[in-house]
Formats: structure tokens, sequence, C-alpha cells
């Protein structure tokens, strides 16, 4: 799966501003542990050259939302509809797709590092709160008061960052850290979340992920998902919600799904490389060249070598 660190997000939104990354850092941040940036969506799209592709990945940083218009947030095992406005927190530890539906959109967020939020006096533990545990639901919807008072901090955040005093990022904090009180407070928007095709999405998703590891091109590289676990884990859902979705969708399991295509991997790099079996056994996942023997033994009713021949 991608994963989008800080200074991917930067260099992406460069290339759509068509702007130098530094001229969307804020002043003095690099004086500081961790990052934080803010930004206006209304004025991001005013500069946009074209529309933004947003991928299913992983992001390296934490992200609050104000959103204003129609999107659709896209998770493993869920998929939630915005129709006007809503407060969205995004967390490293879960993947998702963002899918703007309309031309008009509008709000702010804010991006931010574990390490930024860290040196608030406040005690907060991002990860302990329900808003950003895997599972639950980051989205809550907004009256127009709501809308109003979130927008009301965001734009506090813009003053202060654009301000030249000395204990700015300080306050700035506070109010992150009163933005994540404002949406513990609030009631989580389950009415928007659409289980429907949730089933089929997590089964698209593992299939992707699957793929995305193929074609090996190199003996020095490694499959780095080989389990029913590592998929979950990826996916940020439990390895038995994974496993009982992919054999409602496809009829097999887990383990029966990636063991095939590892397999059909194998049988191209024995017939159409110089590779040794070693080699292709490391490329694969396997630690020892016995445990792929047998595995493709199994699988083939053949050796390598033999089929190789």
């Amino acid at each position: 799966m991608l994963v989008t660190t800080v200074d991917d997000f930067y260099r992406e939104a460069s290339a759509f501003l068509n702007s130098d990354p530094d001229q969307l850092l804020p002043a003095g941040i690099t004086k500081e542990v961790g990052h934080f940036n803010v930004f206006d969506v209304t004025e991001v799209l005013k500069m946009v050259k074209e529309k933004p592709n947003m991928t299913y990945n992983r992001r390296t940083y934490y992200k609050i939302s104000l959103i204003d218009g129609r999107n659709r947030a896209e998770y493993a095992d869920k998929t939630i509809a915005i129709d006007h406005h809503a407060l969205l927190f995004a967390t490293p530890k879960v993947p998702y797709n963002w899918v703007p539906l309309g031309p008009d959109q509008g709000g702010y967020f804010c991006l931010f590092t574990a390490d930024f939020l860290a040196q608030s006096k406040s005690g907060v533990v991002l990860d302990d709160l329900p808003l950003f545990r895997p599972g639950g639901y980051p989205c809550f919807t907004l009256t127009e008061q709501g809308k109003e008072e979130v927008g009301a901090i965001f734009r506090k955040i813009q003053q202060e960052i654009r301000s030249d005093y000395a204990f700015k990022y300080d306050l700035i904090r506070n109010y992150v850290i009163e933005l994540i009180h404002y949406g513990q407070k609030l009631q989580p928007a389950t009415d928007l979340c659409s289980t429907h095709n949730a089933s089929a999405r997590v089964a698209s998703l593992f299939a992707e992920l699957l793929e995305r590891q193929f074609p090996i091109e190199s003996p020095l590289e490694s499959l780095r998902l080989r389990t029913a676990k590592d998929f979950a884990d990826r996916l940020a859902i439990h390895v038995n919600y994974l496993n009982r979705v992919l054999k409602e969708q496809t009829g097999q399991t887990t383990k029966h799904l990636i063991s095939n295509r590892i397999v059909r991997e194998a049988k191209i790099l024995l017939r159409q490389t110089d590779w040794n079996v070693s080699q292709i056994a490391y490329s694969l996942g396997f630690e020892e060249v016995a445990h792929f023997s047998n595995f493709f033994k199994k699988q083939t009713a053949s050796s390598p070598l033999a089929f190789r021949a």
C-alpha cells in the first residue's frame, strides 16, 4: 500500500498548485519539533491546476478537516457520505480514500505529526482517543452553528500561524486540542456510515494490496505481506473480519488466495528468470529454501527444479 509522508504531501501539493514546496511551509516551523500546517480549502482550490487524485493509502500524519460540501470518505470496512458540514479526523493507523462529489467545496484542514502535539501539556494521547482508534467513526455532522464554531477555531489557527508571536505554536497546540475535544463531545455520525457493499470493498482492497506486490523485478526484493494478519493490519481491520469477508465474497480462504498468487509468481520466476531457487524463495518471502520447496510441491505436486526443467 502507498504511504504518504509529510514530504510527499508537500510534493504533491506543490505540483497541483504550481509552487515551490517551501512556499507552503509555515514560517518558523523548522525550529519546532514535529510538523504542523493549516489550509483554507477555498483558497487552495482557487490555485489548483487539476483535480487532485487521492488514492487509498496510509498517511504518516494526523489530519483534522472541517468539510463544507458533498464528499465521500472510503475506509476498508465502511464508506462515509458527507452531504454538507462535517468534522473529520484522520490517523496514520487508518488508511482511507477521499472523494469530492461536487464542485462546491470549502472548509479548512490542518495536518500535524504526533511529535508536534507531544509537546502539549494537555496530557492528551492521540491514539487513546476514540476519534483516532481503528474501527471507530471519525466523522461528525455539524449544524450551521457548529460549522461557524469550528471555522472560528481554524481561523484563529490561521491568524496565529501567520503571526510573529514567539510562542505561537504553543497556542496553536491548544487550538488543536480544542478541535479534538469539540469532536469528542459530538455524537458519531453513525447514520452517515453505510455498510452497503462494505464486504465487497474490503475484498477489493485486499486484492489490490495483493497485486501491488507483483511483479517481483529483483531477487533482492521480498514480499512484505504474506499472511492474513499482514493484510488485516494494513487495512486496519480485524483478521477474523477479513477472513469472513473474503470467504463470503470469493468462496476461498485468505490463505488460499495468498498462496495461489504466490505460487503463480513462483512459476513465472522459475520459467522466465535465471534466478536460482534460493533467490526465488527469498523474493517470495521464504526464509528457508526448504520451506519454499515444500510449499511449491504442496501447491503443484512438483518440486521447483522439476517444474523449471
